[in-house]
């Protein structure tokens, strides 16, 4: 009897990957826009494409992490946002796999100061635990938000010349272990290039409630950021979360490399607290689930802080 349950559940369980697989399969081959089409680069079209089944999660190493850094180029382009580096991409290898930074720059009109650097990572882990006939984890939260705040800043930029110059990085394998932030934190200390501060953005689809801030500051105690964010942008943007320094945040995203091997000031943003969205790394982080006016809300309350940070010809923020 028993080995007969074990060959029904191993039955069971291949037809479930065979019908996920199937999914998968034809997510990954969906056509892309025809060559000269004309893309559609608003908030909520850049958030629906991160997040679809066509990016299959988004893993580094795959065809849809390629799609996803191919889209985000297009957006570069679109905005006149010039690469970094000779092309956008920084690459680098994980386990043998080409993996890509995508990096973009707006020109300052004073580029002598310390440029400022605004980043989230692209990468998701592509599979999770199959849900019907899902596997798909689309990462629409885990990091597709973070991705397109990055890309309406740089339009925000393009559009707004600032004194310093602003680096716009989009980083890959931070699911494998920060492994591009690391690999571009240790390419700029040895090209020395050291940004004022980094600004990380992760996980911001969902509001928290009951705070009087609007999102979470990794690492807050490490530097003066939130105090002077919170001042030049005039409202209480950023704060302290308990739960984020409890669980160790701030040395658990892209902020950490550039605060351990630049000595900046280098945090992430963020409003997932714990309580507010049950679908981390789960098929279920889906592009429906997310709140879009309070990711619009959000995002545009970062602009006249960032703004007015990057105009200023001071540096004001320093670590503690």
């Amino acid at each position: 009897m028993k080995k007969i349950l074990l060959l029904l559940a191993i039955s069971f369980g291949l037809i479930a990957c065979q019908k996920a697989t199937e999914k998968t399969t034809k997510a990954v081959t969906a056509s892309a826009p025809a060559e000269g089409q004309e893309q559609n680069f608003t908030l909520e079209a850049s958030l629906k494409l991160l997040a679809s089944d066509s990016l299959a999660g988004r893993e580094t190493g795959t065809i849809g992490i390629e799609k996803a850094a191919d889209y985000i180029e297009k957006a570069f382009k679109a905005y006149q946002i010039q690469p970094y580096f000779e092309t956008y991409k920084d690459s680098f290898q994980v386990k043998g796999e080409n993996a890509y930074n995508i990096i973009g720059v707006v020109q300052g009109s004073q580029p002598d100061l310390k440029p400022i650097m605004i980043g989230a990572h692209y990468d998701h882990i592509g599979y999770g635990k199959v849900v019907g006939n899902d596997s798909i984890a689309n990462g629409a939260n885990d990091n597709a938000t973070g991705t397109v705040a990055v890309l309406e800043l740089a339009k925000h930029f393009s559009e707004n010349q600032p004194k310093r110059n602003v680096i716009f990085t989009l980083f890959s394998a931070e699911e494998k272990g920060l492994l591009g932030a690391k690999h571009l934190a240790e390419r700029f200390n040895k090209e020395a290039i050291t940004p004022y501060f980094l600004f990380n953005i992760e996980m911001i689809g969902i509001p928290m409630s009951g705070k009087n801030y609007k999102a979470y500051l990794t690492g807050i105690e490490k530097s003066n950021f939130a105090e002077v964010f919170n001042t030049v942008s005039k409202d209480s943007v950023v704060g302290f979360l308990p739960q984020a320094k409890k669980m160790g945040l701030f040395m658990r995203s892209d902020n950490y490399p550039f605060y351990e091997v630049l000595k900046i000031p280098a945090h992430t943003v963020c409003t997932f607290d714990f309580t507010n969205f049950e679908y981390y790394h789960h098929v279920d982080d889906e592009f429906d689930k997310m709140n879009l006016s309070h990711l619009k809300s959000l995002i545009n309350s970062f602009k006249p802080g960032l703004t007015e940070l990057a105009n200023s010809t001071e540096d004001q923020i320093k670590l503690n």
